[in-house]
């Protein structure tokens, strides 16, 4: 079941669209998992130093952002799932993303540990029953419900998956893009 309109912070909207009607957003994170390692794994380190303009962010630092976001939202689900009251803050995406050291770590290293931290979120997030995936607090300045941290988790993802495709991968060689290196010789 999808979060209700008013149980997540306007802006999110966007990222639970991202998860399609039928999807099961569990599903969908299993699955991301595996699409984005097929994504990044491949890239040499001068690709995924790649800025698309300047001041973005690198393939590197994007990863890291997905950590920083799921982590984040997971601890926000996990303290509301508990029922716990307080009021827990937001958290700025570019003073994490510029302290992150991301650009002097291997793109192995970080995928390693976001496929752990992608064990973890699914693990967690499967071990809840409906009542916990309905429980709210307040983060960030407005309510949301665990499920619609659910749902933001796997299309946050989904909206970055996508600016790599769109923004990055169209500034390397054909033959070079991740798409491209999972395709069938005949689809290049």
């Amino acid at each position: 079941m999808r979060p209700a309109p008013g149980t997540y912070l306007p802006y999110t909207q966007a990222y639970i669209d991202l998860v399609p009607a039928e999807a099961d957003p569990l599903v969908q994170l299993r699955q991301q998992a595996a699409e984005m390692h097929r994504e990044l794994a491949d890239l040499t380190e001068a690709q995924a130093l790649l800025r698309y303009a300047p001041g973005k962010w690198t393939p590197k630092e994007v990863l890291v952002h997905i950590l920083d976001a799921e982590r984040i939202f997971g601890y926000r689900a996990l303290r509301f799932a508990r029922a716990d009251a307080q009021e827990l803050p937001g958290f700025d995406e570019n003073e994490f993303a510029a302290n992150s050291e991301a650009n002097d770590r291997s793109m192995s290293e970080l995928l390693t540990e976001y496929h752990a931290v992608r064990a973890a979120t699914v693990a967690f997030f499967g071990g809840l029953n409906a009542e916990q995936l309905d429980r709210a607090g307040r983060a960030n300045g407005g309510a949301v419900t665990v499920r619609a941290l659910l749902y933001i988790v796997a299309g946050h993802e989904q909206h970055h998956l996508r600016i790599l495709r769109e923004r990055y991968w169209p500034l390397l060689p054909p033959a070079a893009t991740p798409s491209a290196q999972h395709q069938p010789a005949a689809v290049r």
